[in-house]
């Protein structure tokens, strides 16, 4: 570490999520009823910084939200999660981004998104914030800001060996032309396919690996995840829970696991601390309250341990 604490910066999206609860995800033409409705604030960007700074790791964000009501709630809670928020700009003619998650009664979800202020991050934006980026440890990137932002930081960071990781999604965004330096590449399954044409996980680790100086985890849901590097393939089950909602296990999970690499714990260590992580916030709705904090995660991995 470059500190007496992990340090990690993520250059990402925010966006409010308007969520329904419902029995199944409506058909074409078909009106339903909700369940139950909740206003969360999210984004995976927002997500992965929560979850790194309640896991322990001091925090900063690179992004832009809009110059409205729902970005004021944003500048409200980075700052009761104490992310430095110096590097998140007000954008004054583009609202904050929209999504609305459509949770059936398996805690499945599907998500319409507008994106808005976040396809308005610039790479002034994250040269502005050189400082805070070659701070870190390591380096969080995603898809929901334009590629050519997340592939400037990217190269940021290598110039101040600040490891780079990043999730892939949405894949759509254009991983074919991010041909920045990367250490880790964390994709799902669907990710994985749609990155590399292939079909099996070996297909996927093989095909992904040669962009990574360090390696690939690839996250499989109710599976738990598969590690690639140097040294092979291994595989990590996942955690048994009663899931309420899946919106943001993903985004608990990347955290997790840059938390511990920023650490300079070994990348094992790191798959299982983040499947428990991915776990812990299957079991509450919404994204930004399900990002676990490093407590219970510890905990509940101690209850684990025991009962295996």
């Amino acid at each position: 570490m470059k500190g007496e604490r992990p340090r990690v910066c993520v250059v990402g999206s925010f966006v409010i999520d308007l969520a329904f609860r419902v029995e199944h995800r409506p058909g074409p033409g078909e009106t339903m009823l909700a369940r139950d409705f909740g206003m969360f604030l999210g984004g995976k960007g927002f997500n992965q910084a929560v979850a790194a700074r309640r896991l322990g790791a001091d925090t900063s964000m690179v992004g832009r939200v809009g110059n409205d009501p729902f970005g004021d709630m944003f500048f409200t809670k980075l700052e009761q999660e104490g992310i430095d928020s110096s590097h998140v700009t007000r954008e004054l003619e583009t609202g904050t981004a929209i999504a609305s998650p459509v949770i059936d009664a398996s805690g499945e979800n599907s998500i319409i998104a507008a994106p808005r202020a976040n396809m308005q991050v610039t790479t002034g934006d994250v040269d502005a914030a050189t400082d805070a980026i070659a701070a870190s440890d390591i380096l969080m990137l995603q898809f929901e800001i334009p590629v050519t932002v997340s592939r400037r930081a990217a190269d940021i960071a290598r110039e101040h060996r600040t490891l780079v990781m990043l999730d892939p999604a949405p894949v759509e965004h254009g991983f074919e032309r991010f041909s920045a330096p990367l250490d880790y590449i964390v994709p799902n399954e669907i990710e994985a396919h749609m990155l590399t044409g292939r079909m099996t996980l070996d297909e996927w680790g093989a095909a992904l690996l040669p962009a990574t100086r360090q390696g690939v985890v690839i996250s499989l849901g109710d599976k738990g995840a598969a590690a690639f590097d140097r040294k092979g393939r291994r595989e990590f089950p996942a955690h048994r829970v009663d899931v309420v909602d899946t919106t943001g296990a993903g985004d608990a999970f990347r955290a997790g696991l840059a938390v511990t690499l920023a650490q300079g714990k070994p990348l094992d260590d790191a798959v299982r601390f983040a499947n428990a992580c991915g776990a812990l916030a299957c079991t509450i709705m919404g994204a930004e309250p399900s990002m676990p904090r490093l407590d219970s995660v510890e905990l509940y991995m101690a209850g684990s341990e025991r009962s295996e």
